[in-house]
């Protein structure tokens, strides 16, 4: 780029007049930003508006987040999806009190020892909160370089996103780094957009090589390989007396083979009233075990495994001794979960 000096003015300047009002841009505390990146993680902003203003309400600093019940947060997260995000703010907060001594880090490299935080993120809160001039790299400004640049990199690869990492910390630098990330994340969700970019009325246009070569509508090159689709579970070891609960599956990936039950919930409540809702018994998970990662051919398991007690019989059919449980033909992703609940023989 010929003139980046005037390319830094353009883009700060547009984001001043027409950049988004949002809740968490009407603060520098780096707690606020860092929830607001983390819900944006998979979100809408429009969905997030109101969860961030909740969430900031409850818990407005780390040790209240710290100190909260588990279901509290995850309480205040539902609807949100993607629950894992809410456990690595309880784990990133713990660590931040800590390890830290309850001060929000300011150094890009400690940022990204927080739990659920990567680049983008780290980038995010150090530009943000702090005026550090690292460049944020998303799909918005993956795209945004390469019809700057009229690149054909392929922006699936990590070398390209490394590279254009580097095109970003240069294009940041000597300019007011809040700004010049935000004005970066807007253009690409206002303007500069994957189909029909706004190129009339960018404030980039001046600069952009893929307008003058007329390729914006074909930019950027994106080939993806396959991706294991990811469900996160809670998978529940439950005992009635001294016997296990087990069910067979009758369809499926696992078909015929046994498994524990397992649900796609966020906390231990919402497993509680779906099972008693299919299987009309009371239950109560107990005690949390771990989480147990199973990889398939096109998709990932995530089951946070736990113990759990059931207070009536859910049917005789559901139910094993430890040896005729260790007879059944169980699933591998299950037989995991029963090594971590420690079943004896799977150690």
């Amino acid at each position: 780029m010929e003139n980046i000096e005037a390319f830094r003015k353009a883009m700060t300047d547009w984001y001043k007049a027409y950049g988004r009002d949002l809740p968490w841009r009407r603060t520098k505390n780096p707690y606020n930003i860092w929830i607001s990146e983390i819900m944006l993680q998979q979100t809408q902003v429009d969905t997030v508006k109101s969860y961030y203003e909740r969430f900031i309400a409850a818990f407005p600093d780390t040790k209240t987040l710290v100190d909260a019940p588990d279901d509290a947060v995850f309480k205040l997260w539902e609807g949100l999806g993607y629950y894992r995000r809410a456990k690595h703010l309880k784990a990133a907060a713990a660590y931040i009190e800590e390890e830290c001594g309850g001060i929000f880090p300011d150094a890009y490299e400690t940022l990204l020892k927080l739990k659920g935080v990567g680049s983008y993120t780290a980038s995010a809160i150090a530009s943000i909160a702090y005026g550090i001039p690292k460049g944020v790299v998303d799909g918005n400004t993956l795209r945004i370089i390469s019809r700057l640049y009229n690149r054909q990199d392929n922006i699936a690869l990590d070398k390209t996103k490394k590279e254009y990492q580097d095109i970003m910390d240069r294009l940041i630098e000597n300019t007011d780094a809040s700004d010049f990330n935000q004005a970066m994340m807007d253009l690409g969700a206002m303007v500069c957009t994957p189909k029909k970019p706004d190129c009339k009325n960018c404030p980039a246009a001046p600069f952009c090589e893929a307008r003058k070569a007329d390729t914006a509508a074909i930019l950027p090159v994106n080939i993806k390989k396959r991706s294991k689709a990811e469900f996160d579970y809670i998978t529940a070891v439950l005992k009635y007396k001294n016997q296990y609960m087990l069910v067979k599956n009758k369809d499926g990936l696992l078909e015929n083979l046994y498994g524990f039950i397992q649900y796609d919930v966020w906390s231990p409540a919402a497993f509680e009233d779906a099972f008693e809702e299919e299987y009309g018994a009371a239950v109560r998970l107990t005690d949390y075990v771990k989480e147990v990662k199973h990889v398939f051919t096109h998709k990932i398991w995530r089951m946070n495994v736990y113990l759990g007690i059931l207070y009536e019989n859910p049917g005789d059919e559901y139910l094993y001794t430890e040896s005729e449980l260790m007879a059944l033909p169980i699933s591998t992703a299950h037989k995991k979960a029963m090594r971590a609940a420690d079943i004896s023989g799977m150690s």
